[in-house]
């Protein structure tokens, strides 16, 4: 039987809590593939993988690698990746049952009918462990739900309302013809595995059910706000790698092209935005050495960033207007972005 859906959950340490992932993963079944990529954990991680293999047979597979960071990960998957669809799940995040089994039930359908999706949309939260508060990020004002449609079809994008990883289900093999390639030991890799292939992307499918849950709140995440403004030379990598991995202007339709530059604006205001929460004057400089970069060696991308007016977007203040006199309009833009979406 030919899976449906190939899912990889890499695991780095998590012998504390990659069983939630994992336990809510396995309700999909048989129609499901799931693969626990090992990263050379010096914990117990690679046992209870093991474990669950041994247990489900011809469902999980438990493969090792050597440290490489969660990038690798994800490629070892991808590369082992036997299943119509493509999906990465992180091992302290966890999806709901019911929602699993309707994402099959739609793979399904269009396998039947043989015509498949690209791209496959669901919804999520984000899950505050600390506080219990979640938010739902959902797409029902933007993507028309229930069939397959064009980029013809897909409304305006707002701040909180792009495609990140947790929303994604690729096609196995458009991901894997992509040229995807995810850097070692680096974080925030999953903004290049949101807009990589997503540039290959014809046509979508978005199916509106609350599927991940996207956990954060534990002090050592990648994405809480102090680990990040320590890392931020891994977002600046980020954001280059971005820039000079698609080139906006190859993309022929015209929605699709203005989504491809939207995400990466978000991105680039986020660089722009925790770069100035430092406070500190080099990080200033960076930011608009960073713009010059981007007016030289990307002028498509430069275009559109200082196109529109100065607070669509929190960072616009910077690219629009790029001096230090806007650099407070930035910061208060973030915390309000943090405050209403609470990303972090």
């Amino acid at each position: 039987m030919e899976k449906l859906l190939t899912v990889t959950v890499p695991c780095y340490n998590s012998q504390a809590y990659m069983a939630r992932a994992v336990e809510s993963l396995l309700k999909g079944g048989e129609r499901l593939e799931l693969l626990i990529v090992d990263d050379g954990s010096t914990d117990e991680t690679l046992h209870i993988a093991e474990e669950y293999a041994a247990r489900y047979p011809g469902l999980v597979r438990a493969i090792h690698r050597e440290n490489g960071g969660h990038g690798p990960a994800v490629m070892t998957g991808l590369h082992e990746a036997q299943g119509l669809y493509f999906k990465v799940v992180d091992s302290d995040d966890w999806v709901e049952e019911e929602a699993l089994k309707k994402l099959l039930d739609a793979l399904e359908e269009m396998k039947r009918s043989g015509s498949c999706a690209d791209l496959v949309v669901t919804n999520y939260l984000y899950d505050h462990g600390e506080n219990g508060k979640r938010k739902l990020i959902a797409y029902r004002s933007t993507v028309p739900a229930g069939r397959i449609i064009t980029w013809d079809e897909v409304g305006r994008f707002h701040p909180g309302s792009y495609f990140l990883m947790h929303a994604i289900t690729y096609c196995t093999e458009l991901v894997k013809n992509s040229g995807l390639t995810l850097p070692e030991h680096t974080f925030y890799v999953d903004n290049i595995y949101a807009y990589v292939p997503m540039a290959q992307v014809k046509t979508l499918y978005y199916l509106d059910v609350d599927l991940y849950h996207y956990c954060i709140g534990r002090p050592d995440q990648s994405v809480n706000e102090a680990v990040m403004l320590s890392r931020l030379d891994q977002q600046l990598r980020i954001n280059r790698i971005m820039l000079s991995s698609v080139d906006p202007d190859r993309i022929e339709n015209p929605r699709h092209r203005e989504y491809i530059l939207f995400y990466m604006e978000v991105i680039t205001s986020a660089t722009y935005a925790f770069l100035l929460q430092t406070g500190k004057k080099e990080d200033e400089r960076q930011v608009l050495d960073f713009l010059s970069e981007i007016r030289e060696k990307y002028p498509t991308a430069y275009r559109y960033l200082t196109s529109a007016p100065a607070l669509r977007h929190p960072a616009r203040a910077v690219t629009a207007l790029p001096n230090r006199l806007s650099f407070p309009l930035v910061r208060i833009g973030y915390r309000a972005a943090q405050k209403l979406f609470g990303f972090n």
